[in-house]
């Protein structure tokens, strides 16, 4: 299964008539150029699960990055273009996905 259906999974799950009212997910660009994933995690099974932050550093040409976090109740990963699957394939990893 790819990561899109595995990611819509999960969100899927946490569907309840709630809590997609107030969390879900964001895919945005950055200008340099890259992107930021930032997934809420409050109120689901991944709220208090440890997470071991990631930085992995600059590629030699300064395209490839990855910065992979959780606080104040958001997954949130930043990286270069190439990078978004990487951002997704952590949070699946981390969520049991």
């Amino acid at each position: 299964m790819d990561q899109l259906s595995r990611l819509r999974n999960w969100y899927a799950a946490q569907c309840d008539g709630d809590w997609e009212h107030s969390y879900g997910i964001k895919i945005n660009t950055l200008d340099n150029p890259g992107w930021l994933l930032h997934i809420d995690v409050t109120d689901t099974e991944l709220q208090d699960r440890p997470f071991t932050t990631i930085h992995r550093g600059d590629s030699e040409d300064g395209i490839e990055w990855l910065h992979c976090k959780v606080e104040s109740g958001k997954f949130e990963a930043a990286g270069g273009m190439p990078n978004l699957p990487d951002m997704l394939q952590v949070f699946l990893a981390w969520a049991g996905y």
